[in-house]
């Protein structure tokens, strides 16, 4: 396929299903492409669909199938709008363009030529615990232990995160946050070069607390 060029071609790429529940124009809205006025569409859309469905398939299936509807924020930018982003010294919070090949921008190959992709969420069903307790830990672990996630990154606006699958074997998986850890009191790193500050008692712990709190489906689960 090549990049569309009219109203027409967009809207097929757009219709294209990447997984069971998601289709390929959930995923191009951008804030910064409709105030700056620069178009969000891959220059390369087979490459952009092909990671897509895998970052739906390994993981926001997945969640969804767990958790209920999840809400997507942000995820694909083409390298014009992630560019206008990263540019006086981050204006709109984007890394560069280089760090965002296979993340952001899903039509781009990372450093070794892996494919990958990210999307910012929001998972409804964290949000009263968050709301109570300013805890966002049970889900960022649960997908740990669950998924085939290369890394997420929390924010505090409603537990919104990017979650990042990859095809690269040689990165590890990462969890880091700009929200406070009720726990430690401080935001470093749950999981840093594949390593989980936790063992896995005690993250069933944590997660197992919030997952009583569900209404949906809130059977226990157990790592050993």
């Amino acid at each position: 396929m090549d990049k569309p060029v009219t109203v027409r071609e967009l809207e097929e790429l757009g219709r294209v299903r990447l997984s069971k529940h998601f289709f390929m124009r959930d995923f191009l809205f951008s804030e910064i492409s409709q105030i700056e006025s620069i178009a969000n569409i891959p220059e390369f859309p087979d490459k952009a669909v092909a990671a897509g469905h895998e970052l739906c398939e390994q993981l926001l299936e997945p969640l969804q199938e767990r958790f209920g509807r999840i809400c997507i924020r942000s995820a694909y930018r083409s390298p014009a709008v992630n560019a206008k982003g990263a540019d006086n010294n981050r204006q709109y919070s984007c890394a560069d363009n280089e760090q965002n090949h296979a993340s952001h921008i899903w039509d781009y190959p990372d450093s070794q030529g892996y494919a990958g992709a990210t999307a910012c969420i929001v998972v409804p069903a964290l949000l009263p615990w968050y709301s109570q307790h300013g805890d966002w830990t049970p889900l960022a672990w649960w997908i740990h232990d669950h998924l085939p996630y290369t890394s997420q990154f929390w924010f505090p606006q409603l537990a919104a995160f990017n979650l990042r699958w990859s095809a690269n074997p040689n990165t590890l998986k990462s969890i880091g946050s700009k929200v406070v850890n009720p726990y430690t009191g401080n935001t470093a790193p749950l999981v840093t070069d594949g390593i989980a500050s936790l063992p896995p008692h005690e993250r069933a712990q944590l997660v197992n607390r919030w997952l009583a709190s569900l209404e949906i489906n809130p059977a226990p689960y157990r790592r050993d």
